[in-house]
């Protein structure tokens, strides 16, 4: 009887572990809420009001994700978005821990972006939505723009298209079958100026 009772408790510690190293994961993530909208459907009774929220959740070391969640009450329409944030997290190399690789341009509908990579200094220097998903992602030198709408669902989704294109001169490198070392010198050698980059 004392075995069984022995064997109950070693599997009690063990769940109780993994279960503190997922919480201790989910700690380290931060999230903000980017946007709420109160939807309402018209039923034969009335109206019907419901939340949804935008989230965007991210660990602030290179990865991020975003989520939407709705439902009748806040605070359950943004644990809804969180929970589908943490599922949908993408990994984004970034120089120095700081920021971008390279310069780039994202796109979804009616929602244009374009991302710069900026000296050590410059902060993040974008707008709302925008600079949301890159506070989370731990950028902290970026020049961003909207060049598009000002749907905050379309700008993060173009935010995150940009992100996707961003590649790491290890990648590069490896793909095309050259050194590191080669890529990051012609990359100092052809600098694009301020003005490589104009809508």
């Amino acid at each position: 009887m004392a075995h069984n009772n022995d064997q109950e408790r070693g599997r009690g510690r063990g769940r109780g572990r993994n279960k503190d190293r997922q919480e201790e994961r989910e700690d380290e993530l931060v999230d903000k809420l980017v946007h709420i909208n109160r939807v309402a459907k018209t039923v034969k009774g009335g109206r019907n009001f419901q939340f949804a929220a935008l989230v965007v959740v991210g660990d602030q070391k290179g990865r991020v994700g975003f989520g939407q969640g709705k439902a009748r009450e806040v605070p359950e329409a943004i644990r809804k978005a969180t929970d589908e944030a943490k599922k949908n997290m993408i990994r984004v190399p970034l120089r120095e821990g700081r920021t971008l690789h390279h310069d780039g341009r994202g796109r979804h509908g009616a929602g244009k972006v374009v991302l710069r990579a900026a000296p050590p200094g410059t902060g993040v220097i974008a707008g709302g939505p925008m600079r949301a998903v890159l506070e989370t992602l731990g950028v902290g030198d970026v020049v961003a723009k909207s060049l598009g709408t000002s749907n905050p669902y379309n700008m993060i989704r173009a935010t995150f298209d940009a992100l996707k294109r961003q590649n790491s001169p290890r990648s590069v490198a490896a793909k095309r079958g050259l050194k590191v070392g080669d890529l990051v010198n012609r990359r100092s050698d052809g600098a694009s100026s301020p003005e490589a980059i104009e809508s």
